[in-house]
């Protein structure tokens, strides 16, 4: 296949002047998914995008064919609030746009644990849409004993995620979730008067049990559309309390995520669920097309009791689709696979060979 047969496709991340002045397909992170698309016939360039160089962006954009993202929600203070209603507009034009601003929208943020709770992947989970609605109802749950993990709508990093724990009737102990929080015991009263901020434009705050086998590791299933293209586990710390040394010590760092291709044997039972069950009770549930599911997402899920015959069980606590980043050696084959399949569809004067 020559280059330019099936399409061009910008590959769109968050930076500055400076950044765009200089990016190539090859001195940047992304380089291997370059690589991939560039050796199917697709032309891969850069876009490098800031609020400030958005005209300029959407005319690139409006040129090419396909438009992958990786924006987070929450950057340094900087939002999408810009970025969405532009990337809405390319869409709307042609070119398909992966992960949608519409699509993240439904399955890319926490009030997805609330919707699909009754998936295989639920627990007791509670929505509060409002700080009045937030205050009348969360102490009830708290008081029930266990402790109780709440996170706000939309962010990255750990921010907004609380674990939540009494200590009497009237105070609690809260430990963020973002790298390098400490435990802060106060008032409920004054930890939910923070958390007002939280419901602003589409927020809301989610609550979820904390889950005892957090210590176990997180499990990353990194999708490609309806399909695992792979794994990650990471030992994490985060909502662990930490030592007494500190919150920076090296005991309360998380460790690194070990990647595992689509096949790693210790994932095989969450893989069909993923593929076989849950993937598609979600796109049901929450009315996606499954044509429209992002080129790369990425499920977290937590370890839940063991059955009774001493089987794992998973635990949904987030699903990453803006910006979906490390991901393992086979995923850029599938991405730009993936890539393909879409210009082709979009655009009907492109090769069929895929």
């Amino acid at each position: 296949m020559s280059s330019m047969k099936n399409g061009r496709v910008a590959i769109l991340w968050r930076g500055d002047h400076a950044a765009r002045a200089v990016a190539t397909p090859q001195n940047n992170r992304y380089r291997h998914i370059f690589e991939e698309l560039e050796a199917r016939g697709v032309h891969a360039e850069p876009a490098v995008y800031a609020d400030d160089m958005l005209d300029e962006v959407r005319q690139q954009l409006m040129a090419v064919d396909g438009v992958l993202v990786w924006v987070n929600p929450l950057d340094d203070g900087l939002t999408r609030a810009k970025l969405d209603p532009m990337l809405r507009e390319v869409a709307s034009k042609g070119p398909w746009v992966s992960a949608h601003p519409d699509v993240i929208l439904k399955m890319g943020v926490k009030e997805v644990l609330h919707r699909t709770k009754h998936l295989g992947w639920g627990t007791d989970t509670h929505l509060y849409r409002t700080p009045a609605e937030f205050r009348a109802k969360f102490p009830a749950t708290l008081a029930l004993g266990p402790p109780r993990i709440l996170k706000q709508n939309r962010g990255n990093a750990g921010q907004g995620v609380w674990k939540v724990e009494r200590t009497d009737t009237a105070r609690v102990i809260v430990l963020e979730a973002q790298r390098g929080s400490a435990p802060e015991e106060l008032a409920l009263e004054n930890f939910m008067a923070r958390c007002e901020a939280y419901f602003t434009g589409d927020g809301c705050v989610v609550d979820q049990p904390f889950q005892p086998r957090l210590p176990d590791g997180m499990i990353r299933c990194y999708m490609g559309g309806d399909k695992v293209v792979g794994f990650g586990h990471q030992l994490i710390k985060a909502l662990i309390q930490p030592p007494a040394e500190g919150p920076n010590s090296p005991a309360t760092q998380s460790g690194p995520r070990i990647m595992h291709g689509p096949d790693a044997l210790a994932f095989q039972a969450l893989r069909s669920k993923m593929e076989n069950e849950w993937t598609p009770q979600m796109t049901q549930t929450l009315g996606i097309d499954a044509a429209a599911l992002p080129i790369i997402w990425d499920a977290d899920f937590l370890y839940g009791p063991r059955t009774a015959t001493g089987e794992d069980t998973y635990i949904l606590c987030e699903i990453n689709v803006s910006c979906v980043f490390a991901i393992p050696e086979e995923a850029p084959a599938a991405i730009a696979h993936l890539a393909l399949e879409r210009c082709c569809r979009a655009n009907a004067h492109l090769s069929r060979k895929i």
